[in-house]
């Protein structure tokens, strides 16, 4: 583990998960609309959306898929992660009030690149909304050491 507590490549094996849940809120999606600039009217516009298939508004895809930036950057493998990539399939609508369960599952690591991927799922009530496949950079305690032992200076640093 990392002084932040979160995981190095180190300590990961294919098959470990961790989750983190996360109520989208009215104030999320305002939010999000404001920060991404997407103010697309099944989001924001309650009378539109009732004539969608949706029959109501709905989060934003991306902000569902967020939970998952959670459960990487605060549970696994948690802080000092580094997103290297993310896919990502929209399987279901999130409306305001959803509580969406991220999952993230280790699905292989190559500790001589500091690199995992892991598989990511989100769920509303045990329905699948989001699901896809993360690559991430983690720290590396082998790497601390390499760096200690070559710069002594540098531990208090690191």
């Amino acid at each position: 583990m990392n002084e932040q507590y979160g995981h190095d490549i180190e300590d990961l094996h294919i098959g470990m998960f961790a989750s983190f849940a996360k109520t989208i809120t009215e104030a999320d999606i305002v939010l999000f609309a404001g920060v991404s600039g997407d103010n697309n009217a099944v989001h924001t516009n309650e009378e539109f959306a009732a004539t969608t298939q949706f029959g109501g508004r709905i989060a934003h895809g991306f902000l569902t898929a967020s939970v998952i930036s959670a459960a990487v950057a605060n549970r696994l493998p948690g802080p000092g992660t580094v997103y290297l990539g993310q896919q990502l399939r929209f399987r279901a609508p999130v409306k305001p009030g959803d509580t969406v369960h991220a999952t993230v599952t280790v699905k292989s690591v190559d500790v001589v690149k500091a690199r995992a991927v892991l598989e990511t799922v989100c769920r509303v009530r045990g329905t699948v909304v989001v699901d896809g496949e993360a690559t991430v950079m983690t720290t590396s305690a082998a790497r601390r050491s390499a760096l200690a032992t070559a710069v002594p200076e540098l531990t208090s640093a690191l």
